[in-house]
């Protein structure tokens, strides 16, 4: 186990300082990728701190393990934006950084004294990020959202709809938010390469319908990639694929297989030993040919009358893709993820023994990796104060005017 980590910051993002005004999941994790990357984040808070500071669910010692996740390898400052002597702050700390990141609601920042085009004129090569719910125009950009409007709004909540009764099912993680995460971190660093070959800074703005729209067009809304056209005629429509098939049960537990090229097929038939479904090459006969056999229930009975372990072995033997189905609490026993070094165990100085996923994308020249645990609220406030040229006399000023904490 880790228990400090290496005051060297390396990461391609190393050098590039971000001033992260965001709360709760979509906008922390997004900054907290950065940071991974190498990038120096400044988590910018109010004297109440980051709503999901909590306590949540996941809590010892008053650190939420949600918030150690989406907040590490950030530094912590406390502004309050109310009081002038907060904006003055906040403008300091525009001028020297690369990336601003906000997921207010579109007229907060603008209230603020904030907007894009005010932090533009006072640091023009700065990349502002905008994240929200709807967007900044429409009748919905000024609602409140959270990830399951969303997963509402877009189509996933109908796409995982029960078969039988139609009712929408929500899926039970906050993937709007997470998604919404992944295209913000890469949409900024689009834009800092912009920079560097332009010269300017811009508005970057992630709305997560859009992410969720785009996550789900492929196969999600597939039907409806055409629109109609007089010249040539209708479009083939399916119905939703169905993952529930994929899903098989043995005798003692579950697993998946997903095999999708014909040979792939045919080895899974195969694999249950339903031999009269393939011809002499191997391959599965034509439907015509095999129109007697209920293919589908042949298939469920042979993992039946297995193990788990029983059907993971015949099932690599074939060269089925496939992989078990293990509880949460057994992910992490999984060889393959404890032969990557998937996960990172490391002391935090406030929760204690704690483990977390390495960071995903590996670098071979410039490594990212967990260089800083998540911050006590305020924790650096004095550090980054003086890194932007107050004396201590300033910040003790700014501190008895209840600007800073």
């Amino acid at each position: 186990m880790t228990d400090t980590f290496s005051k060297q910051v390396t990461g391609t993002l190393a050098g590039i300082r971000v001033i992260d005004l965001t709360n709760v999941y979509s906008g922390p994790i997004a900054a907290s990728i950065l940071g991974d990357q190498g990038a120096d984040v400044i988590k910018v808070e109010a004297p109440s701190g980051d709503m999901q500071r909590g306590p949540f669910r996941f809590v010892r010692n008053g650190l939420d393990g949600q918030f150690a996740m989406n907040n590490r390898n950030k530094r912590s400052i406390v502004v309050d934006l109310t009081r002038e002597e907060g904006k003055s702050v906040l403008r300091s700390l525009i001028r020297d950084a690369d990336v601003l990141m906000e997921n207010y609601r579109p007229d907060v920042m603008t209230k603020f004294g904030f907007s894009f085009e005010e932090v533009h004129k006072l640091n023009p090569k700065l990349v502002y990020a905008s994240i929200n719910g709807y967007g900044s125009e429409g009748p919905y950009a000024g609602q409140r959202v959270y990830d399951a409007v969303i997963q509402a709004a877009s189509g996933i909540a109908t796409l995982q709809a029960d078969r039988e009764s139609g009712r929408p099912q929500m899926i039970n993680s906050l993937i709007c938010d997470k998604l919404t995460s992944l295209t913000a971190a890469q949409s900024i660093c689009s834009a800092l390469l912009a920079r560097e070959r332009q010269g300017i800074g811009q508005h970057v703005q992630v709305a997560m319908i859009d992410a969720a729209l785009y996550f789900m067009w492929p196969d999600g809304m597939g039907n409806e990639h055409f629109l109609p056209d007089a010249e040539l005629g209708d479009v083939a429509r399916f119905p939703d694929g169905n993952h529930a098939h994929m899903l098989k049960e043995t005798n003692d537990g579950y697993l998946a297989t997903m095999p999708v090229q014909p040979r792939e097929i045919a080895a899974l038939v195969k694999a249950m030993g339903i031999t009269e479904a393939l011809g002499d090459d191997g391959m599965l006969l034509p439907p015509d040919q095999r129109v007697h056999l209920n293919l589908g229930s042949l298939i469920n009975e042979g993992f039946k009358a297995m193990t788990t372990e029983e059907a993971c072995h015949v099932l690599e033997e074939n060269q089925v893709p496939y992989g078990r189905i293990d509880p949460r609490d057994q992910v992490l026993n999984n060889p393959q993820i404890q032969a990557m070094g998937s996960i990172v165990q490391f002391q935090h100085p406030q929760g204690g023994a704690m483990q977390q996923p390495r960071p995903p994308a590996q670098f071979s020249e410039t490594p990212s990796g967990i260089h800083r645990c998540s911050p006590r609220l305020g924790e650096h406030t004095d550090e980054i104060l003086a890194e932007v040229g107050l004396s201590e006399r300033e910040i003790s000023q700014l501190r008895e005017a209840g600007a800073i904490a």
